[in-house]
């Protein structure tokens, strides 16, 4: 059995085929459609523009969510910190 399946994409008024895995459909099309939820959006706010600068508008957003997400789920500072409590039990116990 095959996984892969095609489908057509509708975003900002163009069609993209692509060759996803099955199991991905849903999303894929749950994140065409955020983009053309956000690109109408700007069209309704910003009547005037150019459709490459609504794209690239949707596209930053997109990004600056992307990047605040990666801070929020940043465990390094608490890795380090439970290594270094981790260390000083360690000292503690071995009476140093």
């Amino acid at each position: 059995m095959n996984d892969k399946i095609k489908i057509n994409l509708q975003i900002a008024d163009s069609y993209y085929p692509i060759t996803i895995d099955r199991e991905e459909e849903e999303l894929m099309r749950e994140a065409a459609k955020q983009v053309n939820v956000r690109l109408n959006a700007y069209r309704e706010h910003y009547k005037t523009l150019q459709p490459e600068k609504l794209i690239a508008m949707v596209a930053y957003q997109f990004a600056q969510e992307n990047l605040k997400l990666r801070q929020r789920n940043d465990t390094e500072p608490y890795t380090v910190k439970i290594k270094e409590l981790t260390e000083m039990l360690e000292e503690y116990f071995r009476g140093e």
